[in-house]
C-alpha cells in the first residue's frame, strides 16, 4: 500500500487506516467462526433429539476433540485459524484499496499482491518475476531463420532473451524444429488459452505468461487476469457494483470520505440518499452541501466547524476547483477536533465529512492535500466499461424487495423483462463511447 503513490497521488494510506482493515477482518473471521459453532451445535442437538438410541452423532465426537468453551485449540484448528485470518486480511486489505484506485489500476494492484504472496511462499522465483516485468531483449540476437518470420524483429529479440530464463534456454531451437506449430499458437486469438507446441505443452501458466510477454504482449492482460483467478479467486478480479451504504459503518470523524468524480459519475446524489436514510437533511440543517466555486471559501469554513460541533454532516463538492483552499481546509479540519472553550467537548462523534474531485490530468499531480488522502475512505466508482459489469450494475439498482414483490405474480415475466431492459441499457452505454456513430 506504501508503495501505490508511484501509480498514483490519489493512492496514499495511512496505518492507522490499515490497522482498521485488519481490524474489521479479524472481527470478520470471528464472526464467522461464532456463526459456525452456533450451527453446528444446533445441528447436533438435532441430530440427539432424533437419534433413538441414544447415541452420540460422529460429528458430535470429531467436534469433542476441539475445546470450544476453554479457548483452547488443538494445533489443526489453530493453523486453519491463522489460514483463515491471514485470507480475510489479505482480501478485505486489497478489497480497501481497490475501492478507491482508477479502473485502469486495479489488475495492477491485483497482480502485484499475487505476486509478492507467490515470491514470499517460494512458489515464484524472483528472477523469472523479473523477467516478466523487464521483457529483456538480446542486444544482438542472431540471425532470423526463414521458418520463423511470422515474428518481427522485437519478438525475435524477446525471445532471444527469454533463453536466461532455465525452462527456456532451448527455445529458439525448439521453435525451429516445430515452426508450423509455434505460426499457428502466435497467429491465435487467444494464445493464452489455446494448446502450446509440444516442446512446451506441459509449462504452467506462469512461463506461459513469460511467452506471452515475450512473442504477445498484447494478450498478457487476459492471461494475468486467468492467472490472479487461479491462484487468489475470482474475487480479485470482479468488484462486486459498489453500493454506498456499506461505507456508512467504517466512517467516523476522524475518516473522511473521498469520492473521485468521473465522467457521468455523479456521487452526490448517492450521498445525499446516505444522509436522509441516516436522518440527515439539508431542512433541518443536519446536512450540508457546497459546491465549491469561487467566493465559496468562507460559507465552507464556517459551515465545518458548525458540522464538527453540532454533529452535522458536511458535503463539500469539486474541491479540485479550490486547489489554494486544500491547504486551509486541511488546517481547519484539523482544528474541528481541538477543544476550546467554546467546544469543550471537541469533535461531535456524529460529524461526518464527504468531498468530492475530479482526478488530475497528471497521475503525479498533488491536488489534494497528503493528510486528508491517508485518513480518507476513497471511493472510484468509475462506470463500467463492459457489458457484464453494466449489468450487474443496473442489476444492483433494484432492491431485494421488488423481487419479492414478484414472487406474488407473474416472476418469469418480471426476471425476463428486467434482463431485456438491463442489456439493452448496457448496450446503449456500450455504444457511446463511439459517439454519433455508435
Amino acid at each position: 500500500m506504501n508503495e501505490l503513490n508511484k501509480i498514483h497521488s490519489y493512492y496514499k494510506f495511512s496505518l492507522d487506516a490499515f490497522l482498521i482493515v485488519v481490524t474489521r477482518a479479524i472481527d470478520l473471521v470471528a464472526k464467522r467462526d461464532r456463526e459456525a459453532k452456533a450451527a453446528a451445535k444446533a445441528a447436533a442437538e438435532g441430530s440427539g433429539d432424533e437419534d433413538e438410541e441414544g447415541e452420540k452423532p460422529a460429528e458430535v465426537e470429531a467436534e469433542a476433540d476441539e475445546p470450544v468453551e476453554t479457548g483452547e485449540m488443538t494445533p489443526r484448528t489453530l493453523l486453519k485459524r491463522v489460514s483463515d485470518l491471514v485470507e480475510s486480511i489479505t482480501f478485505q486489505g486489497f478489497n480497501f484499496t481497490r475501492r478507491g484506485t482508477l479502473e485502469d489500476d486495479k489488475l495492477i494492484i491485483s497482480t502485484m499482491l499475487t505476486f509478492r504472496i507467490l515470491i514470499r511462499k517460494g512458489l515464484v522465483v524472483q528472477s523469472e518475476y523479473d523477467a516478466l516485468i523487464k521483457r529483456d531483449r538480446h542486444p544482438d540476437p542472431p540471425h532470423q531463420n526463414d521458418t520463423l518470420k511470422f515474428m518481427n524483429e522485437d519478438n525475435w529479440a524477446a525471445v532471444k532473451g527469454l533463453e536466461s530464463v532455465k525452462i527456456f534456454e532451448n527455445l529458439s531451437s525448439q521453435m525451429e524444429s516445430e515452426a508450423l506449430l509455434w505460426r499457428k499458437w502466435f497467429a491465435d486469438e487467444k494464445p493464452e488459452s489455446c494448446d502450446l507446441p509440444k516442446s512446451v505443452a506441459n509449462v504452467s501458466l506462469f512461463h506461459r505468461m513469460l511467452l506471452l510477454r515475450a512473442m504477445r504482449p498484447d494478450r498478457l492482460t487476459y492471461a494475468l487476469k486467468d492467472y490472479v483467478t487461479e491462484f487468489m479467486g475470482i474475487e480479485y478480479i470482479e468488484q462486486p457494483p459498489f453500493e454506498i451504504s456499506t461505507i456508512i459503518e467504517e466512517l467516523n470523524p476522524n475518516t473522511p470520505a473521498f469520492f473521485v468524480i468521473f465522467p457521468g459519475v455523479n456521487p452526490v446524489p448517492d450521498i445525499e440518499a446516505l444522509a436522509i436514510a441516516n436522518g440527515k437533511t439539508q431542512a433541518d440543517g443536519s446536512f450540508v452541501y457546497i459546491s465549491m466555486g469561487q467566493g465559496q471559501e468562507d460559507a465552507a469554513n464556517a459551515e465545518l466547524k458548525r458540522a464538527g460541533k453540532e454533529g452535522c454532516w458536511a458535503l463539500f463538492a469539486n474541491v479540485h476547483l479550490m486547489q489554494d483552499w486544500m491547504k486551509v481546509l486541511e488546517r481547519n479540519y484539523e482544528l474541528v477536533f481541538e477543544k476550546t472553550e467554546e467546544n469543550p467537548d471537541g469533535v461531535h462523534p456524529d460529524f461526518r465529512l464527504f468531498l468530492t474531485a475530479e482526478k488530475p490530468p497528471l497521475p503525479q499531480m498533488e491536488w489534494i492535500p497528503e493528510s486528508i488522502l491517508q485518513n480518507s475512505l476513497k471511493v472510484a466508482n468509475e462506470a463500467p466499461r463492459d457489458i457484464k459489469s453494466n449489468i450487474k450494475r443496473a442489476y444492483s439498482k433494484f432492491p431485494e424487495e421488488d423481487f419479492e414483490r414478484a414472487k406474488t405474480h407473474k416472476e418469469p415475466e418480471f426476471k425476463a423483462l428486467l434482463m431485456g431492459l438491463c442489456m439493452f441499457h448496457s448496450l446503449i452505454l456500450g455504444r457511446s463511447k463511439f459517439g454519433t456513430q455508435g
